[in-house]
């Protein structure tokens, strides 16, 4: 089968589990050749850590193989620079603002250093950039324009300088539209006995604007006063804005279904008044550490510096290698993180490296055309496909690969058809490079021993400059470390 028949059939083959339905759907995009996805970003105001990273590499490769089919993908993820409340209830606080108090730097320094180390984070990571990354404070305009148009339908009210969504007016219009990701039961929804803000309606009412107080500084000047936006509505317009009122794909960390994802849903019928926003919902499971969830407001987490500053100088750990090791579980598996099975994906990343050199090398050393061997190329590209088409199964994808690396590594290839050599290259190449993002690492280990001395002492000598406050010559040296997939996150310096 040619590349293009490839493209087509697989295409018309995929399928992706849609948290709407709770079932597998064959995708059928909007538009023939185009893909619109929209995910939520992060709220910038700390580093990532592991379990968020998961969400963003399950994306990436669904991004690569959309685009490996031929389909022009416009992909939106937002950064959330303001608004995201800690609550709904009491003296909830903006997360950003909390930081800026705690570091004791202004909203925006927070915003930009942690917008970087997210950025350089990924870029570690082999993540692709989106096609747009929208932020919530570049979009004011928009949110207000949405919320005065629910203001409009009365699925909104202004009290005191802040707005909230009506759900209860919401739900009299749309009686089934509300718990329709999350599958939440309505009324156990509202028979909850919580407290919350007097002023409004009640408590599942949830923030469109919130009044700003006379001390806070991120906020905006708008119809009821100086304030900011709400969390929820920021994906809202920015993903109806730059996909249009209904797109193909939206998606996130499994977190988000409620209440961001369902009262996204809910802005945009209520503004819209169409029966969805995305015609498919996607949501990427936990990784857990210690059978927990990750968290920073538990302590239980791993940062990807955890795994690279600490350990690269005993374990030569390769950033690649965490990759692949997240590409081992299904994205809707709950996946718990263990020292054993990152080294299980080490050793079975090396042998897949190990096969693609020998691929890369091989040197047949007869002219005969007509040999065979009982390794079927086309039908082992077939299966490679049928996985990840199939909601991108990528463990059983990798599976496939590393029946084609023992094959590769324990049998001659000079018993196989020069031309079926060529086409296993060809697409090894396509599935662990192009489609999963996994990259070569040049490590050799002669060299290892110096270079684990010589990245302890420049890490050390950095620390020494610091507290000199070189901060040029500082910025420099990390600058330089992250270039060979080392992260250094600083604490501050007095």
């Amino acid at each position: 089968m040619e590349e293009k028949n490839y493209q087509q059939y697989n295409r018309s083959h995929l399928k992706i589990y849609n948290s709407l339905t709770e079932k597998k759907e064959f995708f059928k995009p909007i538009h023939k050749d185009h893909v619109g996805i929209y995910v939520c970003g992060p709220t910038v105001y700390n580093h990532l850590h592991l379990g968020n990273c998961r969400t963003f590499i399950s994306f990436d490769v669904i991004f690569r193989y959309l685009k490996h089919l031929g389909y022009k993908v416009r992909y939106v993820r937002n950064i959330t620079d303001v608004g995201h409340l800690e609550n709904e209830y009491y003296n909830a606080e903006d997360k950003i603002y909390k930081k800026s108090r705690i570091e004791g730097l202004e909203p925006m320094e927070i915003v930009h250093k942690y917008t970087l180390s997210f950025h350089n984070l990924l870029n570690i990571l082999n993540v692709l950039p989106p096609s747009i990354e929208p932020t919530a404070t570049g979009h004011i305009i928009e949110q207000i324009d949405l919320i005065q148009e629910l203001i409009k339908k009365k699925l909104a009210y202004e009290i005191n300088g802040s707005v909230y969504f009506d759900l209860k007016e919401y739900i009299k219009l749309y009686p089934y539209a509300y718990g329709v990701i999350s599958k939440n039961k309505m009324d156990k929804l509202f028979h909850k006995k919580l407290k919350f803000l007097e002023e409004k309606r009640g408590f599942q009412d949830f923030s469109l604007w919130k009044k700003a107080p006379s001390n806070h500084i991120m906020n905006w000047s708008s119809p009821w006063g100086k304030g900011f936006p709400g969390w929820h509505i920021e994906c809202t317009t920015m993903s109806t804005k730059y996909l249009g009122e209904t797109f193909d794909i939206h998606g996130g960390g499994i977190d988000l279904k409620f209440p961001h994802h369902e009262c996204e849903l809910a802005q945009a019928i209520g503004i819209y008044n169409k029966s969805c926003l995305a015609h498919y919902w996607m949501h990427i499971n936990m990784l857990t550490l210690n059978g927990k969830k990750m968290s920073k407001s538990t302590g239980n987490f791993l940062e990807l510096k955890d795994l690279i500053q600490d350990k690269i100088c005993e374990k030569n750990f390769y950033p690649s290698i965490f990759r692949f090791y997240i590409l081992q579980s299904h994205y809707r598996n709950i996946m718990d993180f263990s020292d054993k099975g990152l080294m299980d994906a080490e050793k079975g990343y090396h042998r897949i490296i190990k096969a693609i050199k020998i691929l890369r090398n091989f040197e047949p050393k007869t002219s005969e055309k007509t040999l065979i061997n009982n390794f079927n190329v086309h039908h082992w590209i077939n299966i490679c496909y049928q996985a990840i088409s199939d909601d991108f199964n990528t463990p059983l994808l990798i599976t496939h690969l590393f029946q084609a690396t023992g094959f590769i590594i324990n049998n001659s290839l000079q018993n196989i058809n020069i031309s079926h050599i060529n086409l296993l290259k060809k697409y090894m190449v396509y599935f662990v490079f192009d489609i999963l993002g996994i990259q070569e690492t040049n490590y050799h280990e002669e060299n290892s021993k110096k270079l684990k001395i010589l990245i302890k002492r420049l890490i050390k000598f950095r620390t020494e400059i610091r507290k000199q406050k070189n901060w040029i010559v500082s910025d420099r040296i990390r600058q330089e470390l992250f270039h060979i997939g080392i992260l250094i996150h600083d604490n501050k310096i007095f």
